[in-house]
């Protein structure tokens, strides 16, 4: 776990660094190939890992063998060397493609129990993107076992809004309820 939160921090540092820079589709396409060079050549990431070699060889090294990425992306890796964070690498890589394939848009899933009109749908997702400060492309499925209200999955986080979670949390707390 401590892992994800690392890549995701570092990841998310670099997109927001390189964003203006280079664009987020080419931060994308380069981490896809970094880790497809990583795969190839264990002995690359190995030689990045060994703690007996000095921090310029392997900075001069990057510098050789990554001579068509962008400066932002070799600039990364120095960083992840310094920080002794270059094992964190494919994490960082994978989630860079899962968050981000699709340009800048995160893909959301609002869970309705009834057919909501268009107006409403897109307040959702304006107030949604404005929360989570990112572009969302959201899908609507209807699922009547909500009985009211919304869900909105993103990712990992979900947003509980439905009239099946409140009668839960209700339930929860009169049974904590002590009857004299």
């Amino acid at each position: 776990m401590k892992e994800k939160i690392i890549a995701k921090r570092y990841a998310e540092a670099f997109l927001s660094f390189a964003r203006n820079r280079i664009g987020i589709e080419k931060c994308v396409d380069e981490l896809k190939d970094l880790k497809i060079i990583f795969f190839e050549n264990h002995d690359f990431m190995g030689f990045l890992e060994n703690t007996e070699i000095v921090y310029k060889e392997k900075c001069d090294l990057l510098d050789r063998v990554l001579k068509d990425f962008s400066q932002e992306t070799k600039q990364f890796l120095k960083l992840l060397l310094s920080k002794e964070r270059i094992k964190n690498i494919i994490e960082i890589c994978d989630y860079v493609r899962v968050t981000y394939s699709h340009g800048e848009a995160v893909d959301a899933l609002l869970k309705t129990s009834y057919p909501l009109d268009l107006p409403l749908i897109q307040r959702v997702k304006e107030a949604l993107e404005r929360k989570l400060k990112r572009k969302l492309s959201l899908h609507i499925e209807l699922d009547g076992s909500l009985l009211g209200g919304v869900q909105v999955r993103v990712g990992n986080t979900l947003f509980d809004g439905s009239v099946r979670r409140r009668l839960e949390e209700l339930k929860k707390r009169l049974m904590l309820v002590k009857v004299a």
